[in-house]
């Protein structure tokens, strides 16, 4: 196992380099996701790890792939999407008449094409600006192309497989429709570094920060609120919860909901 010293190294190397503050993210995980992919490569020093990463572009996706969580599904957690459905959204854009959305940490794009679906229910999609944003390029090329499987539909209610068409005649891979792809920019962004955009009604970020220090989520909490509208709502996984929310300025309005 490296030492604390080589770590530290091998982390500003990595900042230097691709950007990544791994400093914000809690060692002990961390480091074992580290010395797995190097035992997956036969490699024991992490001087020789980063010489990989920095000459092999295949590893060092494989290396940023590790360290960043692609796990997500469409309308997690449903009763909580019930909500957004039949009070936070209509009341934003009642107070607003249009609303931006931001899904931070998206992974394959199944949370923000749930919102979307949502919207286009609504009939008020065309009245929506959403964005999505990832640290990892990779999966946001393939969420930008919207292809999903068989398995990843399986908890998609039957009033929103409309919005999937087929890619293969026995029913294996689908694809969201245009309709949905079309109205989601889709941008590589780190949320631990960095300044975000402002006027955002609604931003979600869920199962995304269980490997950052605690340091870490309180600033990007308080980032998340400065970058809200008066009366905007951050919708959190069923997991998380905000500890010091008061002193940030959030009210909990209902559970995973924190409204500025």
């Amino acid at each position: 196992m490296p030492s604390e010293e080589e770590f530290n190294s091998f982390k500003k190397k990595i900042a230097s380099y691709i950007g990544l503050n791994l400093f914000n993210y809690k060692n002990a995980q961390m480091e074992r996701r580290i010395v797995s992919l190097m035992n997956r490569n036969n490699i024991f020093k992490l001087d020789e790890y980063y010489m990989l990463l920095i000459s092999e572009k295949e590893k060092l996706e494989e290396f940023t792939n590790m360290l960043t969580i692609n796990v997500t599904e469409f309308f997690r957690n449903n009763d909580k999407f019930d909500e957004l459905e039949q009070k936070f959204i209509p009341e934003l854009l009642q107070k607003h008449g249009s609303i931006k959305i931001w899904s931070a940490g998206c992974s394959c794009g199944a949370e923000i094409y749930s919102i979307a679906m949502i919207l286009d229910r609504l009939n008020v999609l065309d009245k929506c600006t959403l964005i999505a944003s990832d640290f990892d390029q990779n999966i946001l090329n393939r969420a930008k192309k919207g292809y999903y499987s068989r398995f990843e539909l399986g908890t998609i209610r039957p009033e929103y497989k409309k919005y999937f068409k087929p890619l293969d005649d026995g029913g294996e891979k689908f694809q969201v429709d245009d309709k949905l792809t079309s109205k989601v920019k889709f941008e590589r962004r780190d949320l631990l570094n960095g300044t975000f955009e402002k006027n955002f009604n609604l931003i979600l970020c869920r199962n995304v920060v269980i490997y950052f220090t605690e340091e870490a989520k309180d600033k990007l909490y308080a980032d998340f609120y400065n970058s809200l509208t008066t009366g905007g709502i951050l919708f959190i996984g069923s997991t998380e919860r905000i500890h010091n929310y008061r002193e940030i300025g959030y009210n909990l309005t209902s559970s995973f909901f924190y409204q500025k």
